[in-house]
């Protein structure tokens, strides 16, 4: 009793510094946030594509990036053309580049030299350029956290951020200076004709707006679910102690974090110890195959059933609570006693009702980036604890 509680703090705590450290970095600049965004629609509607690339865990940020552009969470935007070079980013870039393009690369709280090169090179061919972190590039910041978790946290803020307001700029222009189907997102711009200059401020109050309202959230989750993230980090511990291995699954942006999840624990931050970890999203052959011959319900299902063992875990992550890929896959870890938890929005969805996870974590919001990003600060959390319990400090 006394390691849990001592571990629901640490729990609480942490996500209330991450609160701190995000609200200083957007405050400073959200201002040159908005500028980028209105400079990568100009260069999206004269063709330009966003290429995006990392390595070891920031690999997952280039995904989620793509991914977030080409099929966007809300209905009616459009898809963006976007890609996630990350495989072999130096030869393909030097392959595609155009001069329209943008170009994001992603790299630890120190950076990585090679990313700041390639960087380097695209903007020599007048692509813009989006060093996350770095000190050179049409947008570059400096870590603000040397911790790598907050520092992607904050990095997955921002570039939600960027494709929030990117879309606003298109209906700023292409709908007569209104915010159209953006509305909700923006509801202090109604449809009133607006000067860019005008549009450009006001977008950097509402970037401060989104900072806010995941301020709010982990502060949530730090009062009322410190104690269960806490209970979930023990229990997978103890699986693992006897044998076990972390399954991960997700879809879309949810597949991303559950790749991040999975490399966290067998490629940690240096001083932790790896943990046996698989992401089933991250096995494309896998997917599609099963896919198409069987659907996609099975996704998750066939290469569980391939993959688990008694002693393992399940996570899955939904930010709606009702992916039936997921819920099936839930359904099978239980049958095969597995641990479950599942990391999910709004109100925790089919999963929590049908108590499929042993551990529900619930970000209650109803805006999937917003559930993204707290879902982030979860799971890193949840990393923090295995190791913390790993070296008997709790």
């Amino acid at each position: 009793m006394a390691t849990k509680c001592k571990l629901a703090s640490c729990v609480e705590e942490g996500l209330l510094e991450r609160n701190q450290v995000f609200e200083r970095f957007f405050s400073r600049e959200a201002p040159r946030l908005a500028e980028a965004c209105r400079e990568m629609s100009e260069r999206f509607l004269s063709g330009g594509r966003l290429l995006a690339f990392g390595r070891g865990p920031y690999v997952t940020d280039a995904q989620h990036v793509s991914v977030e552009f080409v099929h966007p969470v809300i209905v009616g935007k459009r898809a963006l053309p976007a890609l996630d070079l990350s495989v072999l980013f130096r030869p393909w870039l030097e392959a595609i580049l155009r001069p329209e393009d943008i170009v994001m690369g992603f790299g630890p709280p120190e950076g990585d030299s090679e990313i700041w090169a390639t960087l380097q090179e695209a903007h020599r061919q007048d692509a813009m350029t989006f060093a996350l972190p770095g000190v050179e590039g049409s947008f570059a910041v400096n870590a603000t956290s040397q911790d790598p978790f907050l520092h992607q946290e904050m990095i997955e803020v921002l570039y939600h951020a960027l494709w929030e307001t990117v879309h606003v700029f298109f209906e700023h222009r292409e709908l007569g200076h209104e915010v159209g189907e953006s509305e909700f997102l923006y509801p202090f711009l109604g449809k009133e004709k607006q000067r860019t200059t005008n549009l450009v401020a006001e977008v950097a109050s509402s970037i401060l707006m989104k900072v806010n309202d995941d301020a709010r959230l982990r502060e949530l989750v730090a009062r009322e679910q410190a104690e269960q993230i806490s209970s979930a980090a023990l229990a997978i511990h103890e699986r693992l102690r006897l044998g076990g291995k972390i399954i991960l699954f997700g879809n879309g942006g949810s597949a991303t974090d559950a790749n991040d999840f999975a490399i966290d624990c067998v490629l940690p931050p240096p001083g932790y110890q790896s943990i046996p970890a698989v992401s089933l999203s991250l096995e494309p052959a896998n997917i599609t195959a099963v896919a198409n011959d069987i659907g996609t319900d099975a996704i998750f299902l066939r290469q569980l059933i391939a993959q688990a063992r008694p002693e393992d875990i399940a996570i899955g992550i939904s930010t709606s609570g009702g992916s039936r890929n997921i819920i099936i896959a839930l359904e099978e870890a239980r049958k095969r006693n597995l641990l479950t938890a599942a990391l999910l929005g709004y109100d925790g969805g089919e999963i929590k009702r049908k108590r499929l996870a042993d551990f529900p974590l619930v970000v209650n919001c109803d805006y999937i980036p917003r559930i993204q990003e707290v879902q982030a600060s979860i799971y890193h959390i949840i990393r923090e604890s295995l190791e913390v319990l790993n070296r008997g400090q709790a």
